[in-house]
Parts: structure tokens; C-alpha cells; sequence
């Protein structure tokens, strides 16, 4: 059974960092799969804000979180980061990890995405 668990969460002010990250259990990296970071603010819908192939070669990140999200891996651990700097308090949502995506398919489409981790909370005040 594939577990993802979600780390790194937090309380910031603007500017400030953090890093997120998502350890895999039960789970075998596939070079033709994808994983993703998605976000949800109140009353917003979820969306994508950074996506990278399991073999490590392309990223894609949404246009808000350009220049400052790092998405990365480390295969040996299983597990994905999202490194996050220059927060402001519009990055503040809940946090979710996503994993066996096809690449093929959309990196944006939630319904792409096979497992789920439970969400980890970031809030950036100003």
C-alpha cells in the first residue's frame, strides 16, 4: 500500500522560507511517471505549483511560484522536496504531494495523479 507523508509546514513571515517534504512508503520510482506539488487555498480550488519526472529531468512550475519554488527528489530516499522561498502571503494553503502521474498527461490535471498525502499547511504573514 503506497503511503505519502507530507513534512516541512509551517508559520512564516513574507519573505521567509521553507521546505517541504513527501517521503514515498510502498512505493517504486518509474522513470515515466510524475510527481507533483498542488496547493489549496479557503474556498479555492486545489492547483499545481510544481511537477518533476521521476528520473529527475523535467520540472514545470506554475508562472506565481516561478524563480522562487524549487521542486527536486532524492530517489535513495524516496522522497520529493519543494523548496519554497520569498513566501508571501498569498502562498499560504494547504500543501499536497502527488505521485504516479503519467507523462504523457496533463502535470496540472489533478485527476492524472494515482496517490495523495495528507496535506501539510504553510501560512505566510505579512
Amino acid at each position: 500500500q503506497v503511503q505519502l507523508v507530507e513534512s516541512g509546514g509551517g508559520s512564516v513571515q513574507a519573505g521567509g522560507s521553507l521546505r517541504l517534504s513527501c517521503t514515498a512508503s510502498g512505493y517504486t520510482f518509474n522513470s515515466r511517471k510524475i510527481m507533483g506539488w498542488f496547493r489549496q487555498a479557503p474556498g479555492k480550488e486545489r492547483e499545481g505549483v510544481a511537477a518533476i519526472r521521476s528520473d529527475g529531468g523535467n520540472t514545470v512550475y506554475a508562472d506565481s511560484v516561478k524563480g522562487r519554488f524549487t521542486i527536486s527528489q532524492d530517489n535513495t530516499k524516496n522522497t520529493w522536496y519543494l523548496q519554497m522561498n520569498s513566501l508571501t502571503p498569498e502562498d499560504t494553503a494547504m500543501y499536497y504531494c502527488a505521485v504516479d502521474g503519467f507523462i504523457y498527461r496533463s502535470w496540472w490535471d489533478r485527476s492524472n495523479y494515482k496517490y495523495w498525502g495528507q496535506g501539510t499547511q504553510v501560512t505566510v504573514s505579512s
